[in-house]
């Protein structure tokens, strides 16, 4: 069916059009046109009859209406939203805005600080890794409150925060700690670093031992206090030339004065920890567990040689106790799951190393490390060494941990195996939460930097907890993702304004579940 127009002539010479709907019919092999409906003379229905006749017979039609629905809206913008949604309500359970506002009233400043600095953490969170300057991010983001930010509010946000650390630090511990009903009984500590592409802030950046593996480069040092949990308690930020033993004497210091905590133990794996660390640290009287390296110590086969029966701590975590010449206390983890694999690879490596020393040469022999070290080279004649294959089953599924505290032999193995939370909270400052890159080039501008990425990796650890708590296991890393796909979308309808929430997208719900939230309506009246 379609429309079509008949014009007639009246006598005095005037016309009149009128308006029909036809069908197109055949009968007897013709075309013939049929009217359905006279809709009247077209004049009388431009008049307004028209429109409300299209309107009202598009909505038998899906397509038209759509069509003429969509026609009255106007799509404004789509904004990320999902983040600000979870890790305000974060910031809020935190104390975070209290406390910012608190400290504010004290100042003269009249100024959207307190937002800038909440910007800056959730741009750390949403989208580390960009260059952008933050004050060009925020427009991507849906918070209405992000508008009134300018350029300058973020600089002099870094400056307060400085100003304010040890107080926003002390308050954010305590809420922390309440939140969670953690007791804080043990404490870690451990440093890492960060090197600038430039010249860096003088008397701050300086050369060191890079942990970045990057000793052309200016840096500085970053001490982390954690409590086993994984959730961060405060920081500090050291010219890039500090010893270790330095940083630790310093947090002692402060942890002293600030926070009301009965125990900080150094915690450190085989690969940071010295024997000469370790001696200072026995001389500071300061608390610690450490592994040590299992092969070329003398001390280390000495204890292994030591008798006596394990104590069972769980399933893949047995414990013995041995005391040295010199008096310094060690304790042998055993995890049987993990010996078992020991024997299998070492023999299977022993096995390959008999077959390949038939086939190949000795030049591809020794550029293997793995072969290279049951090899017995004595030119020309090679040969398997078999006394060491078998020596070195003594270590199979075994770590050796040296501590000077009073604890439990049990409980120095288990605050070792904490340690992996604070590994994994410094890999999350320097990657997820990259730490670079630093275009400050003031002091106060660099610490304020590092300030706003420990309060980011504060929010995430709080998440992880959370999570964890109401027994959600979801990657992390695919959550954040999630979060951001979750958009605000502002809509006009004739004269009215809306904001929708798009779906829930991938695990993003698991967000809202573990804080106990409720997600937005799917529409809201802009006001």
């Amino acid at each position: 069916m379609y429309t079509r127009t008949k014009t007639f002539t009246n006598k005095d010479g005037t016309t009149r059009t009128y308006l029909y709907i036809v069908e197109t019919v055949r009968k007897q092999g013709k075309i013939n046109q049929n009217i359905v409906a006279n809709l009247g003379r077209i004049e009388d229905m431009q008049s307004g009859e028209l429109d409300r006749l299209i309107e009202s017979l598009a909505k038998f039609s899906k397509k038209k209406w759509i069509q003429t629905q969509a026609a009255k809206i106007m799509v404004e913008y789509a904004k990320e939203w999902g983040t600000d949604l979870i890790f305000r309500n974060i910031w809020e359970k935190l104390g975070l805005k209290e406390t910012l506002e608190k400290l504010l009233a004290k100042t003269e400043i009249n100024t959207p600080i307190a937002e800038a600095v909440y910007a800056m953490v959730l741009n750390r969170i949403s989208d580390p890794l960009s260059k952008r300057a933050v004050n060009e991010w925020i427009d991507e983001i849906y918070r209405p409150s992000f508008k009134e930010l300018q350029l300058h509010h973020f600089y002099r946000a870094l400056d307060f925060l400085i100003e304010n650390k040890n107080t926003i630090e002390l308050e954010l511990f305590e809420q922390t700690k309440n939140l969670f009903n953690m007791q804080l009984d043990m404490v870690f500590w451990d440093t890492t670093s960060t090197y600038f592409e430039g010249n860096g802030p003088a008397g701050l950046a300086e050369y060191g031992h890079s942990k970045d593996h990057r000793p052309d480069r200016v840096q500085i040092l970053v001490g982390l206090l954690m409590t086993k949990e994984g959730i961060p308690v405060a920081h500090q930020v050291f010219p890039g030339n500090t010893a270790d033993i330095d940083t630790f004497k310093a947090m002692i210091k402060d942890t002293r004065e600030r926070f009301l905590i009965r125990r900080v133990i150094f915690v450190g794996d085989r690969g940071m920890v010295s024997t000469k660390l370790l001696e200072e640290l026995d001389r500071q009287h300061i608390e610690y567990i450490a592994g040590v390296r299992m092969r070329k110590a003398k001390a280390v086969e000495d204890i292994l040689k030591v008798g006596g029966r394990y104590k069972t701590v769980s399933d893949n975590l047995k414990v013995k106790e041995v005391w040295s010449k010199d008096a310094s206390r060690y304790i042998i983890c055993y995890n049987p799951v993990e010996a078992e694999h020991d024997r299998k690879a070492r023999e299977e490596t022993a096995g390959k190393l008999e077959t390949k020393l038939k086939q190949k040469g000795l030049e591809q022999l020794i550029g293997n490390s793995g072969y290279r070290h049951y090899l017995v080279l004595d030119k020309p004649k090679v040969e398997i060494n078999y006394r060491l294959i078998k020596e070195e089953a003594r270590f199979d599924g075994k770590y050796v941990l040296r501590t000077n505290t009073a604890l439990d032999s049990a409980e120095v193995a288990l605050a070792y195996k904490d340690l992996w939370r604070v590994e994994r909270a410094f890999r999350d400052l320097k990657s997820t939460l990259d730490l670079r890159p630093i275009y400050h080039w003031k002091d106060r501008r660099v610490r304020g930097h590092v300030m706003i990425c420990f309060l980011a990796l504060v929010l995430e650890s709080a998440l992880y907890r959370s999570l964890k708590l109401t027994d959600s296991y979801v990657e992390y890393m695919y959550l954040i993702r999630d979060l951001k796909q979750l958009k605000a979308v502002e809509l006009t309808f004739q004269e009215d304004r809306f904001i929708c929430r798009t779906e829930l997208p991938g695990s993003s719900y698991e967000a809202f579940k573990a804080l106990g939230l409720r997600p937005p309506n799917h529409v809201i009246e802009h006001s």
